[in-house]
Formats: C-alpha cells, structure tokens, sequence
C-alpha cells in the first residue's frame, strides 16, 4: 500500500506532536483494505483514532477531487458506544478533526438523552457518523422507512465490545449488523474496539459471524499500574459484605489530597450519593471541587461534570460505571476504586 494514503492522519498527528503508533498504522492499512476485525489497545492509547482516521482515509481515497467540497454522502459510519458519557466525548474528538482536516462531515449522537428536536433534524438530514447505542440502534431500524438510512453506509464500530459481549445487549448488535447487511448494496466493515477483553478469537467471531475471517490486531503498548490496598487497620470489626466503606474516610481523605484530580468509583447510584454527603461532610472546604455523576441525574448535570473534568476544574468525582469504559479524562491522575469492581476487566479499565 502506498504511504501517501495515510498522509492526511499522519500530518494531523504531526500538527498535533504525537507520533503514531503501530497499531494504529495497521489499522489503517488493513482498514483500506477491506478488512474488518477487532482491536485490543490499552485505555488512552488512541483506538479512536486508529478507527475513525481509517474512515477518513478511506473516504479521501474514494473522493480524490472533491473530499472537502460540501454534499449530501448519507450515513457513512455508524459508532455504538455502551455509555452515553463515552459518546460525548467521541463526538468532541471526531469533530475536532473533522474541523483540522477541513471535512464538512457532521458527527452527531443519538441516544436516550437526545431531545425530539435533534432527533427529528437527524431523521431528515442523517450525518456522516452517527454515535449511539444497542438500543438506540434498535430504534433506527425499527422506524419507518429506515432502509434509506443504511444505503451508503460504509462502517460500523463497536467500542468497547467487551462489554456487551456475551450479554443481551451484545446480541442486540449482533442481531443489528446482521440485519442491516441485508438492507446494505455492499458489504459494510465490521470492527471492535477493546482494552480489557481476554478471549479474543471468540470474540472476533461473535462480532464478524462465520462468513467474515477472524482478524485481530493487538497494540504493543505497555501501559504501567501501579496498585495499592487500602485496608482497614482491624479488619476483625468488619463483617465480609454490606458495609459501605465510610469508616474509611479519614483513610481516603489524603490519597484525594495528593491527587490533581480523583475518579472515586462505588458499584451503585446510592453509595455515590453517600460518599459524596460524607466527604462534604468532613471537607466543607471541598465545596464546588468535588461532584457526583451517575446515570439517574439529569442530562446537563452530567455533560457539566463531564466537561468539568476535561478541563480540570473538579478535584473529585464520586461516580458508578457511568464514567468508566474507555471515558479519557486527561487531567485524572488517580482513581479509587470502592469495594469490588465486579470484574478484574473493569477494574483494569477503570485503572
């Protein structure tokens, strides 16, 4: 393959002083041609862009003359996310270089949280990469006329898909690729993105069925954890469930103090809110530094804390899964983790 196809993601890397890695090359490469597959790369390495650089490339070589000029080119990627806080961020990094390449490509999210308004601008006028959910997807074809949405389409993505492999969230976008493939005039690519998933062979094949080769690209990049146990001092007084963890407190108090900016993780919507009274409780100081996030508070609460940590205004967010997953927040430079992250593999994304 000629270099020079990867030279419009090569010179935006450069603009930016970062160098491609390997990986990302090869997916490329194998991208153009014609290939689907399923990536594995450490959290914060840049799987993103080894993907959606692809699409972009392979779209420059489609259109040689006239990849900047403005036209209506119909759905051309869609992207499933299983978080509604990791399509946000998405959305922000594909538009940016949307902006740099000058491609007038719109990249829009749909999802639960998107009002009627959007949803109907998107109906009419569908954009070049749309970002959504399982569920979400579900609804798109479930919806009159839905065919012509899928015409041109050139590319599904699947973040994350070791966590809805193997669930009925998987098989719901098991089941949507099947069937829009049946609705598409060409073969569309089938790709995933993971960090953590261990059976790798099994779970290229889940998402390319039996037709497709199994094809896996996995990155060389090392990425160092470093671990520590906080335990209580008598462990005897605890029983070994049921406990929320709060008689830690004065314990977790100065490992957030020697933090920049702390992801503080429980397992459920109602410890967060504790956690969050009790450090208000003992720190009154904290007050506007820290903030919570789960699923059940309001749209514009989450897309505040959410942006808030991107620009590291926030030393603290107490939050449930909802900010785990691949959701790259910069200025985060520790993240404690309260009780058991149900799961090596999530407790390894969360790190």
């Amino acid at each position: 393959m000629d270099e020079k196809e990867l030279e419009p993601a090569l010179a935006y890397f450069r603009s930016k002083s970062w160098e491609a890695f390997e990986f990302q090359k090869t997916t490329w490469k194998d991208y153009l041609s014609g290939k689907s597959g399923l990536l594995n790369a450490p959290t914060g390495s840049g799987k993103t862009f080894a993907l959606w650089f692809a699409v972009i490339l392979d779209f420059i070589r489609k259109n040689p003359s006239d990849w900047k000029q403005k036209k209506n080119n119909g759905l051309q990627l869609i992207w499933i996310t299983p978080l509604r806080a990791l399509a946000q961020d998405i959305q922000k990094a594909m538009q940016e270089v949307c902006e740099v390449l000058e491609i007038p490509w719109q990249v829009a999210v749909r999802n639960g949280d998107t009002d009627p308004k959007t949803r109907a601008a998107l109906k009419r006028k569908p954009p070049e990469v749309l970002i959504t959910t399982p569920e979400t997807l579900h609804i798109l074809i479930s919806q009159k006329e839905h065919p012509k949405l899928f015409k041109n389409l050139q590319c599904i993505v699947v973040d994350e898909w070791h966590e809805l492999v193997g669930n009925k969230r998987g098989v719901q976008v098991q089941l949507a690729l099947e069937y829009i493939q049946t609705l598409c005039p060409q073969n569309f690519r089938r790709w995933g993105i993971s960090a953590t998933i261990g059976n790798m062979n099994e779970a290229s094949k889940a998402l390319l069925g039996f037709e497709l080769p199994a094809h896996i690209i996995k990155a060389k990049v090392h990425k160092p954890i470093i671990l520590k146990s906080v335990i209580p001092e008598e462990i005897e007084k605890y029983p070994w469930s049921g406990h929320l963890g709060i008689r830690m407190l004065d314990q977790v108090i100065p490992i957030i103090e020697e933090g920049k900016t702390v992801l503080l993780f429980t397992n459920t919507r109602s410890q967060t809110e504790i956690w969050y009274q009790k450090l208000l409780e003992a720190r009154p100081d904290w007050a506007g530094w820290i903030a919570m996030h789960h699923g059940s508070l309001d749209m514009k609460v989450r897309s505040w804390v959410e942006n808030s940590l991107h620009e590291g205004k926030l030393k603290l967010v107490v939050c449930t899964s909802s900010l785990d997953l691949g959701v790259d927040f910069r200025p985060v430079d520790r993240v404690i983790q309260v009780g058991s992250p149900k799961g090596v593999a999530r407790f390894i994304q969360r790190a």
